[in-house]
């Protein structure tokens, strides 16, 4: 359920998201994206949501403010020569090859992302690297998940994964146990997308953001405050198509 509060000159939008079992708890999220996201109990009244909404005001427009920042210097992307791509948390120059007879290929080569396709349109280069993208981040999601489940006590076996392009996510938990990774994540350092399959991994055994949920993440992942931050911080870059 979408809903606002004006604070100050500016309006903030926010999402709500019923959560049944935060107790009397609310909970803001600013996303990476902008969106403002508002967990609170079934049974919470829009008064009392808002009040929430309105002692973190300050906070959340900060933040806001924050990701306006960092959007001006995020250029859309334009799929020729010489622009960078990231891949595992490294920049790679993107270089454009033009092959009329030959099938279409990417390959990382000398520190370049070379990707040969008949026709170099924007279009064409975008939809094949893309693919490249979602078949690295199968093979190294499934890889990582594996060796990862398999050094916590709690899981018997690793889970079920699959790719889903979210729009405010890097993963997600389904009620039936199988893990949803963002496809986009493979652009990330490593040590972020263990902490997001760390993250996915832990709702197994609690399936909430509770206290109990935090000090098994702080357990199993001790580091992962900076790693978090640090994720945030490049969402912007690493989420432009």
């Amino acid at each position: 359920m979408r809903s606002a509060i004006v604070y100050g000159e500016r309006q903030i939008q926010f999402d709500v998201v019923p959560n049944q079992v935060l107790g009397t708890k609310i909970r803001i999220h600013v996303h990476p994206n902008a969106t403002v996201e508002v967990e609170a109990p079934i049974d919470a009244s829009q008064k009392l949501i808002r009040e929430a909404v309105a002692k973190r005001a300050r906070w959340i427009v900060t933040r806001l403010a924050e990701i306006d920042e960092g959007r001006k210097h995020v250029l859309p992307r334009e799929y020729i020569s010489g622009e960078t791509h990231f891949y595992l948390g490294r920049r790679y120059q993107l270089k454009v090859i033009e092959t009329p007879h030959t099938p279409s290929q990417v390959q990382l080569k000398a520190g370049l992302l070379r990707v040969s396709v008949p026709h170099a349109d924007a279009a064409t280069i975008r939809r094949r690297l893309n693919s490249w993208y979602k078949e690295r981040a199968d093979s190294y999601f499934r890889k990582r998940l594996d060796e990862l489940a398999g050094t916590i006590p709690w899981i018997d076996k690793t889970p079920p994964i699959k790719l889903v392009t979210m729009r405010k996510q890097w993963g997600s938990c389904t009620p039936s146990g199988s893990i949803n990774l963002n496809p986009w994540l493979i652009r990330a350092p490593r040590e972020c997308i263990d902490y997001v399959i760390r993250h996915e991994l832990c709702h197994l055994k609690e399936h909430n953001h509770s206290k109990a949920y935090y000090r098994l993440l702080d357990k199993l992942d001790p580091a992962w405050r900076p790693v978090k931050s640090r994720l945030d911080g490049m969402a912007e870059l690493l989420l432009t198509q």
